[in-house]
């Protein structure tokens, strides 16, 4: 038995139309999603980085400020000499 397909009414094209629409949507949204966790990571990341750079230039500055008193004080010695 042979079946031929019968034309798409207009509201079933258009339905159908809509049908692509959405997936076309659903798609874009999932990938944008995905990007968003992307670059939420990253700038977790980045934050890190930046909290141990901070911390590394607090203590060199701690260290400098070491280095400068004993400097300080070997000039004083000398100068008393």
């Amino acid at each position: 038995m042979n079946w031929k397909s019968r034309p798409l009414e207009p509201l079933e094209r258009e339905n159908n139309a809509l049908k692509n629409t959405i997936c076309c949507l659903r798609r874009e949204l999932e990938n944008k999603g995905g990007h968003v966790a992307r670059l939420k990571f990253l700038l977790g990341e980045r934050l890190n980085r930046i909290d141990q750079l901070n911390a590394t230039i607090d203590r060199l500055r701690e260290q400098n400020r070491r280095l400068d008193a004993e400097a300080e004080h070997y000039a004083e010695m000398v100068r008393a000499s």
